[in-house]
C-alpha cells in the first residue's frame, strides 16, 4: 500500500498528551499527527477530511502559540447537528487530534484524563465553524474553512462518472483517483496557512 508523495509533506501537529505519558504509550507524551493518520481514521482522502485536519492545527496553534497543544485539554463545539452533511466526518478527525470525544469518549482515571462529553454537536441554527476552548484558561477560538478558493479540478465530474460506471477500465478509475488527490494536495500544500481558507477568529 503507497499513499501519494504528497501526504508526507503536509503539515504536521504535535501534541502532548499527559494520558499517554502516564500509561507508557510515549515517554515524553508527545504525539505527532500526519495528514495519512487522518486518512486512515476516515478510510479515503478528501478535502473534507484534510479541511479538518487543518481546522485542528488551526485551532490548536492559536490557543497554544509557540508550544505543543495539550491533547485532551480542549473542548470541542461543532457548528452543526452530528448527522448534517460531513459534520461527523470532520469530528471523527477532530477527535483524533485533540482526544475531544463525544458521548462514547473515554471516562478517565480517577476524574482525571477525561475525554467523555468535550465534544458536542451544534444546532440547525448555530454559529457556522467549530468552535475550540482551553479547558483550563477558557481562551477560545472560532474556526470556519473555505474550499471555494481551491476549486474542483476542471473535468472532476465527468471522470468520477467514468470512473462509477460497470464498465469503468483501472486506468480510468487511476485518472479519477489522481485528479480528485489533486485538489487535496493544493489545499494542504498551498493553502495551509492561507486565512482565506482557514480563518480563524478569537472568541470573548
Amino acid at each position: 500500500m503507497a499513499f501519494p508523495a504528497f501526504f508526507d509533506l503536509a503539515p504536521r501537529i504535535t501534541v502532548r498528551d499527559p494520558l499517554a505519558a502516564l500509561l507508557g504509550a510515549s515517554d515524553d507524551g508527545l504525539l505527532v499527527y500526519g495528514y495519512a493518520d487522518a486518512v486512515r481514521l476516515a478510510g479515503h482522502s478528501c478535502p473534507t477530511v484534510a479541511g479538518a485536519f487543518l481546522m485542528a492545527r488551526a485551532a490548536l496553534r492559536a490557543l497554544y502559540p509557540g508550544a505543543p497543544a495539550e491533547r485532551g485539554g480542549v473542548s470541542v463545539r461543532m457548528g452543526a447537528p452530528e448527522q448534517e452533511g460531513t459534520t461527523g466526518v470532520v469530528a471523527q478527525v477532530l477527535t483524533l487530534i485533540t482526544g475531544a470525544a463525544s458521548a462514547n469518549g473515554f471516562h478517565g482515571i480517577g476524574g482525571r484524563f477525561v475525554r467523555q462529553g468535550l465534544l458536542r454537536y451544534g444546532t440547525a441554527d448555530e454559529a457556522p465553524g467549530v468552535r475550540f476552548q482551553r479547558r483550563d484558561t477558557g481562551q477560545a477560538v472560532r474556526v470556519e474553512l473555505d474550499l471555494s478558493h481551491v476549486p474542483s479540478p476542471p473535468g472532476l465530474r465527468e471522470r468520477m462518472a467514468k470512473a462509477l460506471a460497470p464498465s469503468a477500465t483501472a486506468e480510468q478509475r487511476r485518472a479519477f483517483g489522481a485528479l480528485w488527490q489533486d485538489r487535496v494536495r493544493r489545499l494542504l500544500l498551498d493553502h495551509a496557512n492561507d486565512p482565506a481558507v482557514v480563518r480563524v477568529a478569537a472568541l470573548a
